[in-house]
């Protein structure tokens, strides 16, 4: 296995031959090999991401955007252009100022006239039907998951495990928990994304 090296470990070219090595490797479907690349860099592009938002719980959002679509296009990363982590921070740029104008037009729809007319306790028509789409697209995303990824998934979420927890119940090392839970979520993600069209 190839070393892993963080931000500010190695000799930058040293780190930028074995991203660019698991990058060319996830364009092909390596997962584990994307695993690696994650682990690597997140936390570059999530202060990144944080510098601009500001948010913790935005941040972290932001960031698994931001590998998943790395996921999704790694075969369109051009070496002539520059350097594995300007090219993730690039996105991550991107992803986060979406998300600053998005917020701040949210919050000017938010702050529009207010009604005297109470909003009703019980959600309408409309939101249960909502609510019951939302329910089957994630099941539907769940059961197309890899058997390993999806048991830790239901883990977390049905049964409210850590990922401590896991690693004992399922007897296996904290990093391939954690791996698999990092994996889950982002295709969980992107097959939500998918189904939403």
């Amino acid at each position: 296995m190839s070393p892993v090296f963080a931000v500010g470990t190695g000799t930058g070219q040293e780190r930028e031959t074995v991203w660019r090595g698991w990058l060319r490797r996830a364009a092909e479907g390596d997962r584990e090999a994307f695993a690696e690349l994650y682990d690597a860099t997140s936390g570059l592009v999530y202060s990144l991401v944080l510098r601009i938002l500001g948010n913790p719980a935005d941040a972290e959002e932001v960031t698994l955007d931001v590998y998943v679509q790395a996921w999704r296009h790694a075969g369109r990363f051009d070496e002539a252009r520059g350097g594995v982590a300007a090219w993730l921070a690039t996105i991550g740029r991107s992803r986060a100022l979406d998300r600053y104008r998005s917020h701040g037009a949210r919050q000017k729809r938010e702050s529009g006239p207010v009604h005297e007319e109470s909003p009703s306790e019980e959600p309408s028509p409309e939101r249960l039907t909502s609510m019951s789409e939302d329910r089957r697209v994630v099941a539907e995303a769940l059961k197309a998951l890899p058997a390993d990824q999806r048991q830790v998934i239901e883990l977390a979420y049905f049964q409210g495990l850590s990922q401590s927890e896991m690693a004992g119940h399922l007897g296996l090392p904290l990093g391939t928990v954690k791996t698999r839970v990092r994996l889950g979520m982002m295709c969980l993600r992107e097959r939500i994304l998918e189904q939403r069209g």
